[in-house]
């Protein structure tokens, strides 16, 4: 994988390999970007789920809002 650096006073660009160590830092960021996705698409689906069981019960969704300060996932 290369790595492109743009020297903003030259204009000069500069292509080299990744080091090693750029290259595990590249895959820890990667898996801390999926907890991270994935830690806030549970929480969604909680929140979801609360919204749903509420709405079940016969609460409206601006009751739901107002009430629980919940709102639906995008």
């Amino acid at each position: 994988m290369m790595k492109h650096i743009h020297d903003a006073q030259t204009g000069q660009i500069v292509e080299r390999e990744l080091t090693a160590d750029e290259l595990a830092q590249q895959e820890v960021d990667a898996i801390a970007q999926a907890e991270y996705e994935a830690a806030i698409a549970a929480k969604d689906a909680i929140k979801q789920s609360a919204i749903e069981k509420l709405e079940a019960l016969g609460l409206t969704v601006d009751e739901i809002k107002e009430a629980f300060g919940l709102e639906a996932p995008q």
